[in-house]
């Protein structure tokens, strides 16, 4: 059963085909260092850990390398706002997305490039693009990319280069063409710059992945991912350095779409934000991880409140039923991946689909809890188990149990716990109207409770 994926730049779905058999290399574009994480960042990162995780179930051997953009515009504004150095504000924030990417379970990446560490990299590309003739420097200190010169630029986002506003990176003055785009960007007045034959600067943000994806991928590799909003200009622009230089660069093309609130995308500039941490006191990060994959990568995810605290109870049922079957079985449940979850996942990630599966499996189970058939409620605690394995969601997993959010679920635990005590108490002594009180209040609290021969259970609705 082949892996079926979709090709921004082809507009197709079609069979992914590996450049080496039984080895699949990826370049995902990770964080621009400025400000905590957002849903709408961490979205992406388990976008792409869902797919890295499919491919290593089906047998693949997978680097996967997720840059960080540690020098930047923003940066530098955002540093001077804080009263900081821009290294300090950059160290700052890139450590908030490492606790976001753990409490979410999203797995940390093969290597983890920053951007400063590889100026020398980025020297030797811009060295080989002026001596081709598809870049030049004015003499100004800036380098720029010829656009008008490659035959291919806005292949994948498929515009008119006449129909482009001019590049806004840096002064118009000193290019050939207003389109033209900034490889390296000459030193301002108490910026940080580092030295190059053509004077001291910085880079451009295009041409850090360009040369991170070589340093680590070689010249060609098999997939390069990121968000929605970075066809154009940054995806574009790195295609068309690449392959200027002489690179085959990426032959796949994925872009997750974005977390959306009030139909506008997630974004700081339109102070919608939901900051990550803040989430997480509400939630426990398996569910906001199970919530931010439900959708399929491609599609937008409209964020609410009450749509999150939906998908967290629903995601309890599933708890509750892995938990039920652990008690009645006797043993944890052995992950294993079914016909029809692999289909889904074979077909472009389709986890939407992916989700029905657990459900039936969840249908199947209880039903067999209710029957006591002890081999029906093994096989789809199994098979639950093992498609929460591949979403990240697997709440067995060990990654889950010292997140924020278990200490919620122990709280709970305990706060249940002790009703439930104190109603045994009552039904012990024949106060049968104080032990209905404490199971109509937890009723009323969305918590079902079910007398069994084992004792009372719990449940949410």
């Amino acid at each position: 059963m082949s892996l079926n994926l979709y090709d921004t730049a082809t507009r197709e779905v079609s069979e992914f085909k590996p450049l080496v058999a039984g080895q699949v290399s990826i370049y995902v574009c990770g964080a621009t260092v400025q400000a905590a994480p957002h849903i709408g960042h961490v979205r992406s990162a388990v976008n792409f850990d869902i797919l890295r995780r499919w491919l290593v179930k089906s047998g693949y051997d997978v680097t996967f390398i997720r840059n960080v953009t540690d020098i930047d515009d923003k940066i530098l504004q955002k540093a001077m706002v804080e009263k900081m150095s821009w290294w300090a504000l950059a160290l700052k924030y890139e450590r908030a997305f490492t606790d976001a990417y753990t409490a979410l379970n999203v797995l940390p990446p093969t290597y983890e490039p920053r951007a400063t560490g590889h100026i020398t990299q980025m020297i030797e590309l811009m060295d080989q693009l002026i001596e081709n003739g598809a870049a030049y420097a004015p003499g100004n200190g800036d380098v720029y990319l010829e656009v008008r010169k490659l035959k291919r630029y806005l292949s994948l986002s498929r515009q008119n280069l006449d129909d482009l506003q001019p590049a806004s990176d840096s002064d118009e003055t000193y290019k050939k063409d207003v389109r033209d785009f900034a490889l390296w960007k000459a030193a301002k007045p108490d910026e940080p710059s580092w030295p190059t034959p053509w004077g001291p600067g910085r880079p451009g943000w295009h041409l850090e992945c360009s040369a991170m994806a070589h340093a680590y991928l070689g010249e060609t590799f098999d997939i390069h991912g990121g968000g929605l909003d970075l066809v154009f200009p940054h995806h574009e622009n790195e295609i068309a350095q690449s392959e200027a230089v002489g690179y085959r660069f990426a032959q796949r093309w994925l872009h997750n779409a974005w977390v959306t609130q009030s139909g506008e995308k997630m974004s700081k500039s339109l102070g919608n934000t939901l900051q990550v941490q803040e989430i997480l006191k509400s939630v426990r990060g398996i569910e906001l991880r199970w919530y931010l994959g439900s959708a399929h990568y491609r599609s937008m995810l409209e964020y609410s409140p009450e749509a999150l605290q939906e998908a967290a109870v629903n995601f309890k049922r599933i708890e509750n039923f892995l938990s039920r079957a652990t008690e009645l079985v006797g043993a944890k449940p052995t992950p294993r991946i079914n016909t029809e979850f692999t289909k889904a996942m074979n077909e472009d990630l389709a986890v939407p689909a992916a989700l029905a599966t657990i459900s039936e499996n969840l249908r199947l189970g209880n039903q067999a809890i209710t029957d006591n058939d002890i081999a029906g409620i093994s096989k789809n605690a199994d098979e639950i188990r093992g498609a929460l394995e591949i979403l990240g969601c697997d709440p067995l997993d060990p990654a889950f149990a010292s997140s924020s959010g278990s200490d919620l679920t122990e709280a709970l635990d305990g706060v249940i716990a002790l009703a439930l005590a104190e109603r045994a108490s009552a039904r012990e002594r024949k106060d049968f109207a104080a032990s209905d009180t404490i199971r109509d209040g937890l009723s009323a609290l969305g918590i079902t409770i079910e007398d069994t021969a084992q004792g009372p259970r719990w449940s949410i609705n």
